[in-house]
């Protein structure tokens, strides 16, 4: 029986490792129209953190993602390659969740997030040191090659820690203002929704004035630009670094992000 387990947990691992990679085969398309494409952006939350287990790891047939080719192929986490150490986010079942719910559809993923990325390099040409990316630059050029296949149905943002200081949080909300407004007008689609998550509030670690200023930022979405959406992440628990989430939190906080997705289209 222990060899049995093992082999098992090794077969996991490796099928794991080879995704992780890229290595998936692409897949075939649905017609255009219905393909339905999330922009997945903001740092090291929307990018996920957690540990990949393998409910993460098992594939839905109307659940794909981009690869770091540009392939669409199954979604499996870690969805994002912008360090190391991305794993289980909450993109996957925010997926999972939307195909379960239109069994005529199918999912794309468009992971985008960089870890560790202030709002202010969310700007064309601005080169984030380190990870020796551009942020706006790479999910903009990601989100035009997906949109040769699908539609965009929506963005998905979950940013702001690395804001919270007393230089930028004072101007966080315009910075994001103008930024749904540039992704909206770059993606032609000035409608699309955009959902946006509460940076985690954990117990042990209370928030400064100046979380609470991104926060108001972020809460104060649907009253000042329209197609818009807040998602609380209250009681979701943190990995123990006081920052990110657990594989868990982020399942139940994907949930929330699709929940208020749907309620936002209705």
């Amino acid at each position: 029986m222990e060899t049995v387990k093992a082999l098992t947990r090794f077969l996991f691992l490796l099928t794991l490792t080879a995704v992780s990679a890229g290595a998936a085969d692409p897949v075939p398309l649905p017609p255009r129209d219905k393909f339905h494409l999330f922009l997945l952006a903001g740092q090291s939350n929307m990018a996920g953190r957690g540990l990949v287990e393998a409910v993460d790891a098992t594939p839905h047939k109307r659940v794909l993602m981009l690869n770091k080719a540009g392939e669409w192929v199954p979604a499996v986490d870690p969805l994002h390659f912008d360090k190391p150490v991305a794993g289980t986010g909450l993109g996957k079942t925010f997926a999972v969740s939307l195909a379960e719910a239109n069994p005529d559809i199918t999912i794309g993923l468009i992971p985008a997030a960089v870890g560790g990325s202030p709002i202010d390099t969310w700007k064309p040409g601005v080169f984030y040191e380190p990870t020796r990316s551009y942020p706006w630059d790479d999910a903009i050029r990601k989100a035009h090659k997906a949109l040769e296949a699908g539609v965009l149905k929506g963005i998905l943002w979950h940013q702001g820690e690395s804001d919270s200081t007393g230089q930028l949080a004072p101007s966080y909300r315009g910075k994001l203002d103008d930024l749904i407004a540039r992704l909206r007008k770059e993606l032609q689609s000035p409608y699309v929704p955009f959902v946006a998550g509460q940076i985690g509030r954990f117990a042990g670690s209370p928030w400064s004035e100046w979380k609470e200023t991104v926060d108001r930022a972020h809460k104060g979405l649907p009253q000042r630009v329209p197609r818009t959406a807040y998602v609380s992440s209250e009681g979701l628990e943190d990995k123990g670094d006081k920052t990110h989430f657990t594989a868990a939190a982020y399942r139940e906080f994907g949930k929330r992000y699709a929940a208020a997705y749907l309620r936002l289209v209705k």
